[in-house]
């Protein structure tokens, strides 16, 4: 059996049991039993809308600590774009990456940087290949853990070019290797990240397998710190490689903006976010509706793209204008996305998403397909006597997940409270109906 890593874990002494998070959890991971949640290792992929629902704080991600960076000769920041939406108008960007050097780290490579080293990966692979439309983003990796669970046979639309993520951690270290002569094990690459979907995808990478990220830490946690360090922070602008186009990763659109940048109206692009969004568009796809034209997908997991992270300090839409600003700021648009440079790194295939994405049959009833079958129909016959409310008493997020659990054998059908209480007044009118019969010895 496949042995998964979670980044959201449970705090067992804080659930009370109130069955919030089943009802939200988009791929019906979790259930709640003997009055706590219990977390379905193979159907979780970690987008944290338990986080976000949680009224007791009782989910939590587990991500990497700064402690981690003396495991290390040379240390590497890698900020999401994201990360800059954080800071009040004030606060330049150069001053923002100064700090980051006074908690431990020896430069910042942005992860803005790598996007836009993406976004010429990808404007080349629509040019160059007319095959399988639309293609979908490999950037949110809550997104491919979903299609690896629910919608499978949609992997082969996940456009085989890397995160910005791990683009920018190949670039830094290449760089760093070549400038500073250390050997690359040597080099650690940490990731500030807004989700705990990144910090899975950094301990359990899908794809070859391969990640060049040593490490993801929280967003709040950094933005803490950095808080505390920028009144002594020194303005870095001079380790600002970004332009606008990069840094609009942060939000929704903002991917699609920079990849349109290069191809102007050849291609057209279709940005989703919030994760039951996506699960309403890729149902689509799946159902072969018709999404005619549509070249490109930007699928984002949280409502607003990375600034609406679970991990991050801001409100959504603070950070989206905060971002927008530095964007426009910095945007050297008449300079555009260094095209050439980046264009010779897809080439040579430092930006290649490697390895096949495979499925994770978590959905399926039983290996054998007569069982399966079998269970199906069993299944079918069960949600029909369940009452159909999908009120989630019974620890499962609606009458069907109820229905599952017990032809898989993990429920049983008097778990509804309805079925219960006709159980309990089907014996008490049997009781009643007994109470009053008397042996014949006895009786007129």
């Amino acid at each position: 059996m496949e042995v998964y890593f979670h980044s959201v874990t449970l705090d067992e002494s804080k659930c009370k049991g109130c069955t919030n998070c089943i009802k939200k959890c988009p791929t019906e991971a979790i259930r709640v039993r003997e009055g706590k949640a219990r977390i379905i290792e193979q159907r979780c992929i970690d987008c944290g809308e338990c986080i976000r629902t949680c009224p007791n704080h009782a989910k939590v991600a587990v991500t990497d600590s700064l402690e981690g960076l003396n495991r290390f000769r040379y240390r590497v920041a890698l900020p999401a774009p994201s990360f800059y939406g954080q800071f009040k108008p004030e606060v330049s960007l150069g001053r923002i990456l100064g700090a980051l050097l006074e908690l431990g780290f020896d430069t910042v490579y942005e992860v803005a940087w790598g996007a836009e080293a993406v976004s010429v990966a990808v404007q080349e692979f629509l040019a160059r290949e007319s095959g399988k439309r639309p293609l979908i983003s490999s950037a949110c990796p809550a997104v491919i853990r979903l299609m690896q669970v629910r919608f499978p046979t949609l992997l082969d639309h996940v456009i085989p070019v890397d995160s910005p993520m791990e683009a920018a951690a190949k670039m830094a270290k290449r760089a760093k290797v070549q400038e500073l002569g250390l050997a690359e094990e040597e080099i650690g690459a940490f990731f500030i990240t807004p989700c705990p979907a990144k910090v899975t995808a950094v301990k359990q990478p899908f794809g070859d397998n391969r990640t060049y990220v040593d490490g993801a830490i929280s967003m709040s946690t950094v933005y803490g710190e950095v808080l505390k360090a920028l009144p002594e922070a020194q303005d870095r602008y001079d380790l600002v490689q970004s332009t606008g186009l990069g840094i609009g990763w942060g939000y929704s659109g903002g991917e699609n903006r920079a990849i349109y940048q290069g191809q102007k109206s050849r291609f057209s692009f279709l940005a989703v976010d919030g994760i039951h969004s996506v699960i309403s568009l890729l149902e689509q796809m799946e159902r072969g509706d018709d999404l005619k034209g549509i070249d490109y997908v930007e699928a984002q997991a949280c409502i607003g793209g990375c600034i609406g992270g679970p991990l991050v300090p801001q409100n959504r839409f603070v950070s989206r204008v905060q971002l927008a600003r530095i964007a426009d700021t910095i945007g050297r648009p008449e300079e555009g996305i260094k095209r050439e440079e980046f264009l010779g790194l897809w080439k040579e295939g430092l930006l290649d998403l490697k390895g096949e994405i495979r499925p994770r049959p978590v959905m399926s009833l039983d290996p054998d397909i007569r069982k399966a079958i079998a269970k199906l129909e069993q299944l079918e016959k069960t949600v029909e006597d369940l009452p159909g409310l999908d009120c989630g008493s019974c620890g499962s997020p609606n009458c069907r997940a109820l229905a599952e659990d017990i032809v898989r054998g993990n429920a049983l059908e008097t778990d509804c409270v309805f079925k219960l209480r006709e159980r309990v007044k089907e014996l008490a009118e049997e009781m009643v109906e007994l109470a009053q019969k008397l042996p014949p010895a006895m009786g007129k």
